[in-house]
């Protein structure tokens, strides 16, 4: 017997993903990220968003946000959602196939070990990021142990990273989220 697993997107989520969006640089896709991460707080959902774009045009392949709390699973990272949804829209897992468009994951902040091993695998070129690590762990989340020249590792297999993207604006917006009382999920220890 086949068991689905499946949540269902936010409504602003479904319809970031239905429009054709094209953004020229690094600064209007974070921009368009974090307006998604907040969107996704007031939906209920953790400040973290994530959006894969064509690299060279700035068309957006597909947007994902947090739904960790409201959907149950704990994988279900703005990355790993953002990556899912395009690679299911361009029908592979792997999103750097030969003659297709280099892609970019933009990230409202930089990736968590899960994360960071969901960017290895899924085919990305590039990664862009708001806040560090240490800023998301400083709100109270675990990251957990990312080597500590994580930045090299992607470089060596071949993907760019950009960090500090309107880090500012990532930051507030997390401190925020604290500051509101929004659930800092962690795994029990």
């Amino acid at each position: 017997m086949e068991t689905p697993l499946n949540f269902e997107l936010p409504e602003f989520l479904a319809r970031a993903n239905s429009q054709t969006v094209i953004l020229p640089n690094a600064q209007d896709r974070m921009r368009f990220v974090l307006d998604l991460a907040r969107e996704n707080v007031a939906a209920g959902g953790g400040p973290f968003a994530a959006a894969v774009f064509e690299h060279d045009s700035g068309r957006l392949l597909a947007a994902g946000a947090n739904r960790v709390v409201a959907s149950g699973y704990s994988c279900a990272h703005a990355e790993v959602v953002a990556l899912s949804l395009a690679q299911r829209r361009l029908g592979h897992y792997d999103l750097g196939q030969p003659d297709s468009p280099a892609c970019e994951l933009v990230s409202s902040a930089e990736p968590c070990l899960m994360c960071m091993g969901a960017v290895l695998w899924s085919g990305v070129r590039y990664l862009v990021c708001g806040a560090r690590g240490e800023d998301v762990t400083a709100v109270g989340f675990d990251e957990g142990p990312k080597p500590q020249d994580w930045v090299g590792e992607l470089r060596r297999r071949g993907i760019e990273v950009r960090s500090d993207v309107l880090r500012d604006q990532a930051c507030e917006l997390l401190r925020a989220y604290q500051a509101a009382g929004g659930p800092i999920y962690n795994a029990s220890r």
